[in-house]
C-alpha cells in the first residue's frame, strides 16, 4: 500500500538520496566468498549495490581502462564526429603498442568498426591508441577528455594516464568507479553494448589464433552479454561482467528482464575471475529479487500543485522504479512517500521533490529512492496565481 508523508507547509527536504541504497541489518543475505582484492556485485535494475568488498579501495584497471575509451569513442559516434565505416590511419605510435594486439600496421587504413572490435574483444592496445588518436587528435588530449568524462560521470577517485590501461604511475579507480562507468555505458550508448557479447573476431590478414574474447562467461553462460576483461602484472586478472535473466516480478517483455553487474578485480588467474564472478552473478539473481513499483515513465504519485497550469504533479522515475529485495520478501512491501507540501509551480522536469521509501512487510527499511517530476507544470496566468494564493492563506 503507497501512504503520502508530506512535510509542513513551506518546508525542504533535507536530504535527497543520490542513489537506493539496502539498509544494513541482518535479515541481509550474505554474500558468498569471492577470491579478488575488490569486488562489487550491482543490480543495475534497481541502482543497488547487492555486494562488496574493499569498492572504494584505490586499485589498477589494466584494460578494464578500454570501458572509458569505448565510452568517448561511442559519443564522438553518437555526435556524428566519426562513423563506423569510416577508416582511421595506424600510426607509429599504435602499432609498436605492446601487450594485447589486434595485429594492425601503418600499411593499413583500418574501418572504425573494426578498431572497436579489436579493442573489445581482442583487447588490442593497437586498436585502442588508433581510435583514441582518431577521436581526441592524439593520446595525450584524449586521456584529457577521458578524466573530463570521469568526473562529469561522478568517478571521482578515478584517473587515468593512458587510453589502454597499460601500468603507470597515477594510473588508478575504484570497483564502484568502474561500475558506474559501465552502468552508463550501457544506459547511454545501448546501440553499442552488443559488441561486448561477441565471442570470435579478427581482421583480416591478422592471425587466426588471436580471434577469441577473452570474457570466457560469454562461453559458459548464455545470459552473461559483456562487458570487459583486465590483466597486468600489478592489477591481477580483473572482469567487469553483466548479464542478463528475465523476472517474473518485474513484469512482461523488456521490462521484465533482470541486469546485473559484477566487478572482480585482482583474481588470480584467467579462470578465477571468470569463477568468482560467475559465483556473484548467479548469488545476486537468487539471493535477492527485483520488484517494479512503477512501469517506465509511470507515476508513482500525482499530488496537489498549486498555482500551475496543471492541477496535478506526476513524480516518479523515467525509468520506472525498481527495488531489490532479499527473496521471498517481495510479496508484502509497504511504500511510502515524503515530499514537500504545498507543491508550487513552476516544477521543472527532473527536478527532484520527494523521496519513495520502501519496506519489508515487518518495517524494515529495504530502500530509500528519489522522485522527479516527469512532466514540467509551467505557472498558471497572474490570475490564477493570485486565486491559489488566497486559497493557501485561507487553508
Amino acid at each position: 500500500m503507497l501512504f503520502e508523508r508530506i512535510l509542513p507547509k513551506g518546508g525542504l527536504l533535507a536530504v535527497f538520496f543520490l542513489c537506493w541504497h539496502l539498509a544494513a541489518s541482518a535479515a541481509v543475505p550474505q554474500p558468498p566468498e569471492v577470491a579478488a582484492r575488490a569486488y562489487l556485485l550491482l543490480d543495475v535494475s534497481s541502482g543497488q549495490v547487492l555486494a562488496a568488498k574493499e569498492p572504494d579501495k584505490p586499485v589498477e584497471p589494466a584494460s578494464l581502462t578500454k570501458l572509458m575509451t569505448a565510452y568517448l569513442v561511442f559519443d564522438a559516434l553518437k555526435s556524428g564526429k566519426i562513423d563506423l565505416k569510416q577508416t582511421l590511419s595506424v600510426s607509429e605510435r599504435a602499432w609498436k603498442m605492446p601487450g594485447s594486439r589486434m595485429f594492425i600496421d601503418p600499411k593499413m587504413k583500418v574501418p572504425v568498426e573494426d578498431l572497436i572490435k579489436g579493442m573489445i574483444v581482442q583487447s588490442g592496445n593497437d586498436a585502442t591508441m588508433a581510435l583514441a588518436e582518431g577521436v581526441g587528435g592524439s593520446a595525450e588530449q584524449f586521456v584529457e577528455m577521458m578524466n573530463r568524462q570521469a568526473k562529469a560521470l561522478g568517478m571521482n577517485a578515478s584517473s587515468f594516464r593512458n587510453p589502454e590501461g597499460l601500468t603507470v604511475p597515477g594510473h588508478t579507480t575504484t570497483a564502484r568507479d568502474l561500475a558506474t562507468l559501465a552502468t552508463r555505458l550501457m544506459r547511454d550508448f545501448p546501440e553499442y553494448v552488443p559488441y561486448y557479447a561477441i565471442q570470435r573476431y579478427r581482421y583480416p590478414g591478422t592471425p587466426a589464433a588471436n580471434d577469441t574474447n577473452r570474457n570466457l562467461l560469454l562461453f559458459r553462460d548464455p545470459s552473461v552479454d559483456g562487458l570487459k576483461t583486465g590483466h597486468t602484472d600489478a592489477a591481477g586478472y580483473c572482469l567487469v561482467a553483466t548479464a542478463r535473466r528475465p523476472s517474473a516480478l518485474l513484469g512482461a517483455g523488456a521490462e521484465g528482464q533482470r541486469r546485473l553487474l559484477s566487478v572482480v578485480l585482482g583474481a588470480a588467474s584467467e579462470n578465477s575471475r571468470a569463477a568468482e564472478s560467475q559465483k556473484l552473478l548467479n548469488w545476486g539473481f537468487t539471493a535477492y529479487e527485483a520488484v517494479r513499483l512503477s512501469s517506465v515513465g509511470g507515476a508513482v504519485v500525482t499530488p496537489r500543485v498549486w498555482k500551475g497550469r496543471a492541477d496535478q504533479a506526476k513524480l516518479g522515475r523515467p525509468e520506472g522504479v525498481v527495488v531489490s529485495v532479499p527473496a521471498g520478501t517481495g510479496a508484502g512491501l509497504k511504500t511510502e512517500v515524503t515530499r514537500p507540501d504545498p507543491l508550487v509551480a513552476p516544477l521543472l522536469k527532473g527536478q527532484q521533490v520527494g523521496v519513495l521509501r520502501v519496506r519489508t512487510a515487518g518495517g524494515e527499511t529495504v530502500a530509500e529512492v528519489p522522485l522527479t517530476v516527469l512532466e514540467s507544470v509551467e505557472e498558471s496566468g497572474i490570475f490564477g496565481r493570485a486565486w491559489d494564493a488566497l486559497r493557501l492563506w485561507i487553508q
